[in-house]
């Protein structure tokens, strides 16, 4: 039964467009909807009778208010939804999963000498972005093969600048990696013409390109200059390797999609084949949370809306394998706005689009049904670890719930405590908590762990009895969650003094175990003699993944405290990278970003740095897009 508060509300909404926002007792936005009509859509939730899913029935039970945005038409209404979703991703909503930033490839043709770079931000800057690619490498293997096919400038130089200075152009240059703008003997007009051939090349359209080095190979070929022949021969074998790695689809030269939707064992996921010129030139798998009870049509529309919000390119059409409904139009529209052409979202029900929708829906269900049988092994695996942990410990319960503390500091700077928790055996990472270290001076791991563990179990075991006198379930607070193991990373020293903050804070019957690095031993508190597991122990093996995931998460909120007080820089974590190299290469590119996107020849000619260094640089950022 719906509150007083929402009772009254309903009384008064209008017949009009608009977007609504269900919120739960504590404010949170728990669900993003649109309406044609928010007078009718919003009161169906509260009638009984309805036919709700599951899903529905359990959200309106956690509805304690809710909010109103009126728009002017239901394609503003699909804008507004979306991106209210993306902002808030309220638990309700059918949501991609890890809905990270790709990698694109940006070029800016407004620039007088476009650059080729990489972005993870699509932006609305009137540049041309390609992508996404999926995998990190890809980027980097399409970047390296169009240097080595074009000219094109990939530094952070201000050509203006370096014109006007006539500054010393890079190595890129000398060995005909670039055309060098910043010699000046290049003109805007001559640049554009061959990032244009780039741009063709990057949205899957390499035919001109490819008859271009054909002419000029054999040019070469009949004046005798076989060395130049040689070099465009393989630069004609890198672009057919580049475009053999595309299936050839259709005889016509089409851009479109394929979004085609599967389910299976209570997942989603929704395939995505990308076709441009009649190739197939890249594939791509979304899993969506919160969908198994929701109709396929709204299920789709929803997707196509979040995946497409912030893509770079969208095609004339997309063939999907759900229907749509009514909301296909508000789609089509919203989508032709972001083209600037008319674009159309259809369902085929015969010849080769339909054969590819089913194509796509056959991947699909093939992974679903893959992931399904490798979490079904991962949860026995997982299951006998525990089982395994709790007869080598002894315990009384099986250790469902995991806490792992570990202390950080570098010469006694920013002491920091990391808490990671297990939750059967699986890292619970929206439960992990960090923690400065505040009543401690200089370095001491046995007092900074005694005041960790004391704030953790005096906030967790008030918070608990505060939420069960309230009559709310006693793990809805933020440490109020108590775990059945502590695991402490250090050895008796750590563990007794952990020992001694749960006893004084009332946590005294949780089992609690140190885990000492040196020799992989399970220290108990009273026992004399640890615990030895064989090395191949499932048991041993958990135990390790949440000691070192502990330490890496302690270790990572220590780095961003150190960053922001000025004791180290990203560069600090490159091997080989002391103060002073770091110091040659700030003087000599002027930011990060510059020392990032710097390729490889161009680090080695920073003086000083060195090969094996500049190696280290180089390789330090592209490992870290992967």
């Amino acid at each position: 039964m719906p509150n007083e508060r929402i009772l009254e509300k309903l009384k008064h909404l209008p017949d009009h467009p608009g977007v609504y926002l269900m919120k739960d007792k504590d404010g949170t936005i728990i669900y993003v909807g649109k309406a044609v009509s928010l007078k009718n859509r919003v009161r169906q939730y509260f009638h009984a009778n309805q036919g709700h899913t599951p899903k529905v029935l359990a959200m309106v039970e956690h509805i304690e208010d809710f909010e109103t945005i009126l728009v002017d038409s239901e394609l503003e209404a699909l804008i507004l939804e979306c991106n209210l979703i993306k902002r808030h991703r309220p638990h309700y909503n059918i949501l991609l999963r890890d809905d990270k930033h790709y990698p694109y490839v940006r070029i800016d043709m407004n620039e007088d000498f476009p650059k080729v770079e990489i972005t993870r931000r699509v932006k609305n800057d009137k540049a041309k972005y390609y992508g996404p690619y999926i995998a990190a490498h890809s980027v980097f293997e399409v970047m390296d093969a169009l240097k080595k096919i074009f000219p094109v400038r990939t530094c952070n130089k201000d050509i203006a600048r370096a014109i006007e200075r006539r500054e010393r152009p890079c190595l890129s240059y000398q060995i005909g990696g670039c055309m060098g703008p910043c010699t000046g003997n290049v003109s805007p007009e001559e640049y554009k013409a061959m990032m244009k051939k780039v741009a063709n090349f990057l949205a899957g359209h390499p035919e001109e390109v490819l008859q271009e080095l054909k002419v000029q190979m054999n040019e070469a070929s009949e004046s005798l200059n076989f060395e130049r022949a040689a070099i465009l021969r393989d630069k004609i074998q890198l672009v057919e390797r580049v475009v053999q790695r595309q299936k050839a689809i259709f005889t016509s030269m089409v851009d479109e999609d394929v979004a085609a939707l599967a389910q299976w064992g209570g997942q989603t996921m929704v395939e995505m084949f990308f076709i441009r010129g009649g190739k197939l030139i890249g594939t791509e798998q979304f899993h969506l949370d919160n969908a198994s009870d929701s109709d396929n049509g709204e299920i789709m529309a929803t997707f196509l809306g979040q995946f497409y919000a912030d893509a770079s390119v969208v095609p004339k059409k997309i063939y999907v394998n759900a229907e749509l409904g009514e909301s296909v139009r508000a789609l089509e529209a919203w989508l032709t706005e972001k083209r600037g052409s008319m674009v159309e979202v259809i369902r085929p029900r015969r010849g080769e689009k339909l054969r590819l929708v089913k194509m796509a829906e056959s991947n699909a269900l093939e992974i679903l049904q893959k992931n399904l049988t490798r979490q079904q092994m991962e949860e026995e695996k997982t299951y006998g670890a525990m089982a395994a942990l709790k007869t080598a410990l002894v315990m009384d319960k099986l250790p469902r719930r995991i806490e792992c503390y570990d202390i950080s500091n570098i010469q006694g700077t920013n002491s920091v405590a990391s808490m990671v928790v297990f939750i059967e055996g699986k890292p619970a990472k929206k439960q992990y908590r960090r923690f400065r270290i505040k009543q401690v001076e200089g370095p001491n791991d046995f007092l900074s762990m005694y005041e960790v563990i004391t704030r953790r179990f005096t906030r967790g075991i008030a918070e608990k009895r505060e939420l069960v006198e309230a009559g709310r379930d006693p793990w809805e607070g933020k440490f109020s969650d108590l775990p059945d193991l502590v695991v402490i990373d250090g050895g008796k020293g750590q563990l007794g003094y952990a020992r001694r903050a749960m006893e004084e804070t009332g946590a005294a019957d949780i089992f609690t175990v140190g885990l000492a690095k040196r020799f992989e031993e399970i220290i108990l508190p009273d026992r004399d003699d640890p615990v030895i597991l064989d090395k191949a122990s499932p048991a041993l093996k958990l135990m390790q993944r949440i000691r070192d995931e502990a330490h890496r998460f302690a270790i990572t909120y220590h780095r961003s405290l150190r960053t922001k007080s000025g004791l180290m820089s990203v560069l600090d974590e490159v091997p080989g990278i002391g103060p002073k190299k770091r110091t040659l290469l700030m003087n000599h590119y002027g930011t990060l970003r510059a020392i990032q996107q710097a390729t490889l020849e161009e680090l080695c000619q920073v003086p000083g740095l060195g090969k094996p260094a500049a190696e280290n640089v180089y390789h330090y950022f592209r490992e870290g897009m992967e």
